[in-house]
């Protein structure tokens, strides 16, 4: 079955394709070509495509994968005779980009700007900064340092906002 997005035609992923691809990983964990981080994000990943393209991205860069072909392959001319194979380039993988966490960004701006407003910001940055922070452990999301940054600077305005109350009671 095919499908077409902006004048591009896809062909859908079927199950034998994902079990191929599977065990080409496989293969090339046992080898010790891909960590294990490496393999069980590309198998999730395979089981997930949706289109034979995702696949060949997943398992193009090692051995055994849809475009890797030996060199010593010969192809028939038209006219009978053997021609060296031309294998197409291998393009290499690299895994999708992960989204930045909008709270952890909110938080670390309301940090940022807590001494800027009498400390009224630093309540939002320790609670933006812990809901990013069991965000990002939950769907593995970019933004960890920006989400304890946040938390830290919070919790900082907090209690010197604290202290100086102290010391205006007293």
């Amino acid at each position: 079955m095919h499908y077409e997005v902006l004048g591009v035609v896809w062909m859908l992923a079927g199950n034998a394709d994902r079990d191929r691809a599977g065990d080409v990983l496989k293969a090339a964990y046992a080898e010790g070509r891909l960590t294990r981080d490496e393999y069980d994000y590309r198998v999730g990943r395979a089981l997930a495509a949706r289109t034979v393209e995702e696949l060949q991205q997943l398992t193009a860069d090692v051995p055994n994968g849809p475009s890797a072909m030996p060199p010593t392959y010969h192809r028939p001319h038209p006219q009978g005779q053997l021609v060296p194979f031309q294998q197409q380039p291998v393009v290499p993988y690299a895994p999708p980009r992960r989204p930045q966490n909008s709270a952890a960004t909110a938080a670390l701006i309301c940090g940022l700007i807590s001494p800027l407003v009498w400390g009224l910001a630093a309540i939002p940055a320790v609670i933006l900064g812990h809901k990013a922070r069991a965000e990002i452990r939950r769907t593995g999301e970019q933004g960890e340092g920006a989400a304890t940054a946040g938390l830290v600077l919070g919790w900082l305005w907090l209690s010197l906002g604290a202290l100086m109350m102290l010391f205006i009671v007293a």
